[in-house]
C-alpha cells in the first residue's frame, strides 16, 4: 500500500479562518477557497498542483486513494476537504499530530514547526503569514512560487515526522487514529432542526427566568467566600486549586478554570445561572451549544469532532467546540441526534469498567469473583458497611455502597467522600464518612496496597529504575519513560521529582504554561485504570467498526448507525463484542449495558 503524504492551503482571513471559526464551520464556508496542494508518494518528489476546483479534483482523482494511506498533520482538516470537497476517502488516514499526542503528551508542542524541530527534521516557513486575504487569483506568480515552496516543504516535515513517529507506533493505535478522523470526515448523523429550535427557545426563556430570579447580589457572586457558602446550600462542593502565587489551596472561580466552567452545564438551572452570573457571560454552554448544532444543522450532516490521546491517560476529549464528552443524560441535543432513513443508532457502555479494572489489577480477587458472577457488588459494600443482610439493604444504603465501591478506590479520604456525598444531597456525619472509608480499605486490602505499590513506582520513576505495578503481565515500570501500557505507549509524569513539601509532583502544560501537578499512589492507579479502559474501549471500536458504522465514543461508550432491518442481531454483535476480554486480561470480568432508537436520545 502506497504512502501518500498531502498538506493543502486555502484562503484565510481575519473573519474567514481558525481564529473565528472551527474546522466544520470553516471548511464548509462558502468563502472556503483552496490556494493548492502538494503531494507526495512514498519516498518520492513532493508536487505541487494549483487551479480550480475541478481542475483540482482531476489532479487529485490521478491518485490511487483506494490502496493509499494518507498522511498528514492534523488530518481531521486535510481529509474533510478530501471528502467534503472531491468525494475522496483514502482506504487508511494516519495522522502525526495525534501520533506526536500519543508519544510525546505535553512534553513537546503539537505544531509541525515544534515537532521538527524537536527532531531535527528542518524548518518550517512563514509564507502562509504573507498570504492572508488572498484569493488564488490575487497571488503573482512569484508569490505562488513561493507559497507552492512552503507548502511542500510542509509536506517533506511531515512525511519525516512519520516516518520518525512510526518506528515506536502500534498499529492498533494508527488503526484508532484514522477511526478517529473519520468519525469527523465522514459523517452519519443527522440533527433534527425543530427539536433544536424548539430546544433553543426554551434555554433562553429559562435562563432569562433564572437570571431574573438570583436572590443574590453582585457583591455576593464576587465575594469567594460568599459564593462557595450559596453553593454548598445548593448542594455543590466549590472547585479548588493550588494558588500559582501563595502554593496554597484557593477557589477555582476563575474564568480559565475547567470545573468551574463545568458548572455552566450542571443539572440544577439554578446553579447554571449563578456561574453564568459570576462569570459575567451572557448565555449558558446549553445555550451556545444548542446554537452551534443549529448552525451545523443548516450546513449538513453531523461531524464528531474528537481529538486522539486528549487526556494525560489517552481518552478522547471534545474538539472543534462541541464537545460530544458530557451531553448530560436526557439531553434534547442527543435527541436532536438521529440516524438516517432507514437505520438505527445503538449506544453500548461498558459497565463499571473502571471498578472492575481496579479490582483486576489489584488481584482482589473476592470483588473480581463478584462481578465476574454478575452479583451487586454495591448491596456487597452497603451490607458489610451496616453489618447486615444484603437482603436488608435499603434503597439509601445501596447508594452509599455504589458511591463507596465507585469513589474510594483511588486512595479518597473521608473529608472529601463526605463533600461528594453532599453534592448528591446525602449528608453523613464525618465520623461516619471515616468509618465508611476505613471499612471499604480493610474489606479490600488489596487495593490500599495496589496504592502503595504505586508510590513505590513513582519513586522508581524518579531514580530511572524499573519496578513492579499491579496484576504481574500487565504494566512495566521503565524508569523516567514512565509506565509502559498494553499497547506500548507510555503513561508518563514528565520531570517527575519531589518537592519542597516533600510531594511528588509533575509538569503539565497547558498551553505554553507548565503547570505544577501532585501526583500520589492512589491518583497514578485512577491514571492507570483509566488508560487500561481506554484500551479495552479502543480494542473494542476497532472490532465493531469492521462489522458497522462507529460514529462516535464517550468515554467507555460507543456509538453506531446500523441498518434498521439488523438492529436486533447488530445488538447482540455489539453486546458480544463488549464483552470480549482482550488478550492481555483474559480474567478481566466485562459487562455492558446498550440501547437502539431512531435518534441518540433514544438510546438511554
Amino acid at each position: 500500500m502506497k504512502i501518500i503524504t498531502l498538506d493543502f492551503e486555502t484562503y484565510y482571513s481575519k473573519e474567514c479562518g481558525f481564529s473565528k471559526l472551527t474546522t466544520e464551520e470553516y471548511v464548509r464556508d462558502k468563502q472556503f477557497e483552496i490556494i493548492g496542494v502538494s503531494i507526495k508518494i512514498d519516498q518520492g518528489e513532493t508536487v505541487w498542483f494549483s487551479g480550480t476546483k475541478k481542475d483540482t479534483q482531476r489532479f487529485l482523482n490521478g491518485f490511487d486513494w483506494d490502496n493509499a494511506v494518507a498522511i498528514a498533520h492534523n488530518a481531521m482538516f486535510d481529509m474533510a476537504i478530501l471528502n467534503w470537497h472531491f468525494d475522496i476517502r483514502p482506504s487508511k488516514i494516519a495522522d502525526t499530530l495525534s501520533m506526536a499526542k500519543a508519544i510525546h503528551g505535553t512534553e513537546v508542542s503539537g505544531s509541525l514547526a515544534a515537532l521538527a524541530q524537536h527532531y531535527g527534521l528542518g524548518e518550517k516557513g512563514t509564507e502562509v503569514m504573507d498570504a492572508i486575504g488572498k484569493r488564488r487569483l490575487d497571488f503573482t506568480k512569484t508569490e505562488l512560487q513561493s507559497y507552492a515552496q512552503y507548502c511542500i516543504n510542509d509536506t517533506e516535515l511531515t512525511y519525516k515526522l512519520f516516518v520518525e513517529l512510526i518506528q515506536e507506533f502500534p498499529i492498533s493505535e494508527l488503526d484508532l487514529i484514522d477511526l478517529t478522523i473519520r468519525m469527523f470526515t465522514e459523517p452519519a448523523i443527522e440533527l433534527d432542526a425543530a427539536i433544536l429550535t424548539t430546544h433553543l427557545t426554551l434555554v433562553r426563556s429559562t435562563k432569562d427566568k433564572l437570571m431574573e430570579s438570583i436572590t443574590e447580589d453582585r457583591k455576593q457572586l464576587m465575594s469567594n467566600d460568599k459564593l462557595a457558602l450559596i453553593l454548598g446550600h445548593h448542594n455543590v462542593v466549590a472547585p479548588t486549586k493550588i494558588s500559582p502565587t501563595t502554593g496554597k489551596e484557593t477557589y477555582a472561580f476563575a474564568k480559565t478554570d475547567e470545573e468551574f466552567k463545568a458548572l455552566l452545564s450542571h443539572a440544577d438551572p439554578y446553579i447554571q445561572a449563578l456561574v453564568a452570573a459570576r462569570l459575567g457571560v451572557k448565555s449558558t454552554i446549553e445555550e451556545t451549544r444548542t446554537e452551534r448544532f443549529l448552525d451545523v444543522a443548516r450546513r449538513g450532516l453531523l461531524p464528531i469532532p474528537l481529538r486522539y490521546y486528549a487526556a494525560h491517560t489517552g481518552r478522547w476529549g471534545g474538539a472543534d467546540k462541541i464537545n460530544m464528552q458530557n451531553l448530560p443524560r436526557g439531553s434534547q441535543l442527543k435527541k436532536a441526534m438521529c440516524a438516517p432513513k432507514g437505520y438505527k443508532f445503538i449506544d453500548c457502555d461498558l459497565s463499571q469498567i473502571e471498578a472492575r479494572t481496579l479490582a483486576w489489577l489489584a488481584q482482589q480477587n473476592d470483588l473480581v469473583t463478584a462481578f465476574e458472577r454478575g452479583d451487586d457488588v454495591y448491596t456487597i459494600m452497603a451490607a458489610t458497611i451496616y453489618g447486615i443482610p444484603e437482603n436488608e439493604i435499603t434503597k439509601e444504603q445501596r447508594f452509599i455502597g455504589k458511591q463507596t465501591t465507585l469513589g474510594c478506590g483511588y486512595g479518597m479520604g473521608f473529608l472529601k467522600f463526605k463533600n461528594q456525598l453532599k453534592t448528591f444531597g446525602v449528608e453523613l456525619p464525618t465520623e461516619e464518612c471515616k468509618r465508611i472509608i476505613e471499612i471499604y480499605r480493610e474489606t479490600y486490602s488489596r487495593i490500599p496496597h495496589l496504592w502503595r505499590s504505586a508510590t513505590q513506582a513513582l519513586q522508581a520513576i524518579i531514580e530511572d529504575k524499573t519496578a513492579p505495578l499491579g496484576k504481574p503481565g500487565v504494566l512495566n515500570v521503565q524508569g523516567k519513560r514512565g509506565i509502559q501500557l498494553p499497547n506500548t505507549l507510555y503513561l508518563k509524569y514528565p520531570n517527575l521529582r519531589v518537592s519542597t513539601d516533600q510531594e511528588m509532583v509533575y509538569d503539565s502544560k497547558r498551553g505554553r504554561t507548565v503547570i505544577e501537578k501532585r501526583i500520589y499512589g492512589g491518583k497514578v492507579i485512577e491514571n492507570v485504570c483509566q488508560a487500561l479502559a481506554r484500551i479495552v474501549i479502543g480494542e473494542h471500536l476497532l472490532k465493531i467498526s469492521k462489522q458497522y458504522k462507529v460514529v462516535m465514543t464517550v468515554h467507555d461508550a460507543i456509538g453506531c448507525i446500523v441498518p434498521s432491518n439488523q438492529e436486533e442481531q447488530a445488538l447482540l454483535y455489539i453486546e458480544r463484542v463488549m464483552k470480549t476480554r482482550p488478550a492481555w486480561a483474559m480474567d478481566l470480568p466485562l459487562d455492558c449495558e446498550s440501547g437502539s432508537g431512531a435518534s441518540y436520545g433514544e438510546c438511554a
